[in-house]
């Protein structure tokens, strides 16, 4: 065989080979777009579920104020005041580990400057706050009460809440009916997409309402005393689940 058709042969089979390979290539890279898309291929949605209890425990916040010349005496007095509320809430049923402090602090009070010049300080305000739990609500008007009268006429009860001390059973029940609204949704987005739902990708969950702000917020005494009405009513708590479906 010549020269020349030894040549010619020879860019006949690489031209075989040079034409494979590209046909090869792009059935590959069709595979790889088509496992693309079908990766894609998904819808995410956010269900709700709500559902509602009976609280069964109450948080407040009881203060006590003292005003005096010095920074000594104003403390004293604000420490036997608070003391005093503890002993009481404790007599009426709150265990101490339900107590804890939450805030203390002391103030300088100013006089009026006078023209030209600059307040003197004229005294100190003195507080002392602890965070009750009360386990139990029937007792939490007795309790709130008898801090009052212990307290005297600077005691202050603010932050009244209600909450459900083990929620527990109401969160898997919220959780389960938001799922259940979500997966609903998601059935008909892949319906009128013309699909069928697939696995679970991924689940983003939200909840809220663990606590009820108890009306009114807040109670000052400003006379002697009386029972503190307490109606606990029902308690809302909201679960939302954000969830994304495979389609397939």
């Amino acid at each position: 065989m010549s020269a020349a058709r030894k040549t010619l042969e020879g860019l006949r089979r690489l031209g075989g080979v040079a034409v494979a390979v590209p046909a090869l290539s792009l059935t590959l890279a069709a595979c790889g777009s088509d496992a693309a898309v079908d990766q894609e291929r998904s819808v995410t949605v956010v269900g709700s579920g709500q559902v509602s209890g009976a609280p069964d425990t109450l948080r407040a916040d009881i203060g006590v104020e003292s005003t005096a010349g010095d920074v000594t005496t104003a403390v004293n007095e604000t420490s036997e005041k608070i003391r005093a509320v503890t002993d009481a809430i404790v007599g009426a049923g709150v265990e101490r580990k339900d107590v804890a402090t939450q805030q203390v602090s002391v103030t300088p009070q100013y006089s009026s400057p006078v023209p030209g010049g600059s307040g003197q300080i004229s005294g100190y305000v003195a507080t002392n706050s602890i965070r009750v739990t009360i386990r139990d609500i029937s007792t939490a008007s007795t309790i709130l009460s008898a801090a009052a009268t212990a307290g005297g006429d600077n005691t202050r009860i603010s932050n009244v809440a209600f909450a459900i001390d083990d929620d527990s059973q109401l969160l898997e029940e919220a959780r389960e009916t938001a799922f259940n609204d979500a997966r609903g949704r998601a059935e008909q987005y892949a319906s009128l997409a013309g699909d069928d739902l697939g696995k679970v990708l991924t689940v983003k969950e939200t909840t809220s309402g663990q606590e009820q702000p108890a009306s009114p917020g807040s109670f000052e005494r400003d006379v002697a005393a009386a029972p503190v009405p307490i109606e606990p009513g029902e308690q809302e708590l909201t679960f939302t689940v954000t969830v994304t479906f495979a389609l397939n």
